[in-house]
């Protein structure tokens, strides 16, 4: 009973102790009225006005969906797009936890955080798009499984990846409680998380372009191919190493008090060897598309609209970036891989949205154009993931963890070090 009795006080001062954490840390730290939190804070404000009148009239009361097109630019964007550019944490852990390439250790947590934010955001942004969107616990409560289904493959797969990630994720924040022992727990689980994570990531990327396989009368055939989940897998490798390349240019200029100098010295090194990896995966997604296209004897569509638009997307934002991230490695030009990152980025977007919306029912007469309202829907999802990420960033250790293990074990020998120092002073100027 004692033992009991003791454990209640105890778990009092643990909840008091993570309440008055969490009062510290919901403070905004900086300033608050900066440009970029009014602007980003209207759009936020404004999209849960917007998604409000949504859940509570339908959804076309902001958007222009209909039974000829039910997906649009939430489908397209949102999860889509969002989530080949979360591919940059499959990757990386891959690279980092299996291959032991040490290098790339000091971006694995802010990569690992990126996918998380972006698969819960992306995948949650689903319910914006779904009629009944209470109906989206089915698959997971075992309500109408639908085990022949894509989508019920990719909801299941999307909910075991966000799990695989938090659990990656985690020991950064039991080090931000200064729970140790627990850190040293979840750690423990690290490597199991990761491969779970990089196998569910691989079918996710590629199950995503599964869902259009059923769709062969519907996407025009430029871009329809019954390898279509093994594009979208391949194009999620360079895309999401050139989301990585991008947001650490970015955080480098924005979270640079919070950046370690481990990660500060290796930086372009990091970069570098990204656009090496993306460079290769361009190229063998090109060959994909070559071979595609000959095996689909696609020649007579070249020279229609819609062939030049292929060409736009395959030769502007394929091709030419490829060469540039190789230009850029051999050359050590960083500027010329970021600008090369940017322009993969928006080929991929490309690429999503002519697969799900402009080269879908391409020969319909009545074309899907989306809402002012949706266009700033999207805009306010990406603007509260910078948000929570800004947040995250800024109070546990992310960006400079890299250095937190070797000062974990120094620390100590430090203070004792210190310690047994000032206890000898006395000594030693008795002897001098």
């Amino acid at each position: 009973m004692a033992a009991t009795t003791d454990s209640i006080p105890t778990a009092r001062i643990e909840l008091l102790r993570f309440g008055r954490l969490m009062a510290r840390e919901l403070k905004p730290k900086g300033k608050l009225l900066t440009p970029f939190n009014v602007i980003s804070g209207t759009i936020i404000l404004l999209g849960a006005v917007l998604l409000t009148i949504r859940f509570t009239e339908g959804l076309g009361s902001i958007t222009n969906h209909s039974q000829h097109h039910p997906w649009g630019l939430w489908i397209g964007i949102n999860v889509m797009t969002g989530v080949a550019l979360a591919g940059g944490a499959y990757i990386l852990t891959f690279m980092v936890y299996i291959l032991r390439l040490e290098r790339y250790r000091p971006i694995i947590r802010v990569t690992v955080l990126n996918g998380f934010l972006a698969s819960v955001f992306y995948a949650g942004a689903l319910f914006f798009d779904l009629g009944r969107p209470w109906n989206v616990v089915n698959p997971i409560m075992g309500n109408s499984f639908g085990v022949s289904s894509v989508l019920f493959l990719v909801a299941w797969l999307f909910v075991l990846y966000m799990a695989a990630k938090l659990i990656e994720f985690s020991p950064a924040v039991a080090e931000w409680l200064g729970l140790e022992r627990v850190r040293r727990r979840l750690h423990a689980l690290t490597l199991g998380a990761v491969v779970l994570g990089i196998t569910l990531a691989t079918l996710h990327q590629s199950a995503l372009g599964a869902l259009f396989l059923m769709a062969r009368t519907k996407v025009h055939p430029l871009w329809y191919s019954e390898f279509i989940p093994l594009l979208f897998f391949v194009s999620s490798i360079f895309a999401g190493l050139s989301m990585v390349i991008f947001e650490g240019s970015v955080s480098r200029k924005v979270f640079r008090h919070r950046i370690g100098r481990e990660l500060q010295s290796s930086h372009e090194g990091i970069l570098v060897g990204l656009a090496r990896i993306s460079s290769a995966a361009m190229f063998v997604y090109l060959c994909l598309l070559v071979l595609v296209f000959v095996h689909g004897q696609d020649w007579p569509y070249v020279g229609t609209r819609m062939g030049a638009w292929y060409l736009l997307e395959v030769v502007g934002f394929v091709m030419v970036p490829a060469a540039l991230f190789l230009h850029g490695c051999r050359g050590g030009n960083v500027k010329l891989i970021r600008v090369a990152a940017v322009m993969a980025l928006a080929g991929v977007l490309l690429n999503r949205l002519n697969v799900s919306i402009i080269a879908f029912k391409w020969y319909a007469p009545e074309r899907f154009v989306p809402t002012w309202m949706e266009i700033e829907v999207t805009l306010a999802l990406v603007c509260a993931q910078l948000w929570v990420f800004r947040w995250v960033v800024n109070r546990m250790p992310v960006l400079d963890f890299a250095t937190e293990p070797a000062s974990r074990k120094r620390v100590p020998a430090q203070r004792a070090a210190v310690a047994l120092h000032r206890e000898l002073e006395p000594w030693k100027v008795l002897v001098q």
